[in-house]
């Protein structure tokens, strides 16, 4: 048997908002009912790995890091902003970087990709 990713565990500050806020930005759903420290979101069509929230008190050091890709990187970004994403302060960007680095409502980064064109 290989080994494969089935999980990616959050650590966050705000059960409730993480919910909301990653269920809405990656269109995925509680697998069941969240623990008060605890939560599986799971993609509604199946496909995909799962994210795991989980309660944490500190805020630092943050050893997590999610790359999302998207063929219409300026419109999923413009959406994530909108849902309560925040852009990054001063990160600096290669001259062609083909991500945007976000900060989820709890303040984790993560990057929104840009699909290479074939």
């Amino acid at each position: 048997m290989s080994l494969k990713i089935l999980s990616i565990v959050w650590g966050v500050q705000n059960m409730d908002t993480a919910i909301a806020f990653w269920s809405e930005a990656l269109h995925y759903k509680l697998k069941r009912e969240p623990e008060p420290d605890f939560a599986i979101l799971i993609s509604k069509t199946g496909q995909g790995i799962q994210l795991s929230l989980k309660l944490t008190t500190s805020s630092e050091p943050k050893r997590h890091h999610i790359d999302l890709i998207t063929d219409d990187q300026a419109t999923e970004v413009e959406r994530l902003l909108n849902l309560g994403a925040t852009r990054m302060k001063d990160w600096d960007y290669e001259q062609d970087a083909d991500y945007v680095v976000l900060l989820d409502p709890d303040g984790n980064s993560f990057c929104v990709v840009q699909a290479p064109e074939f």
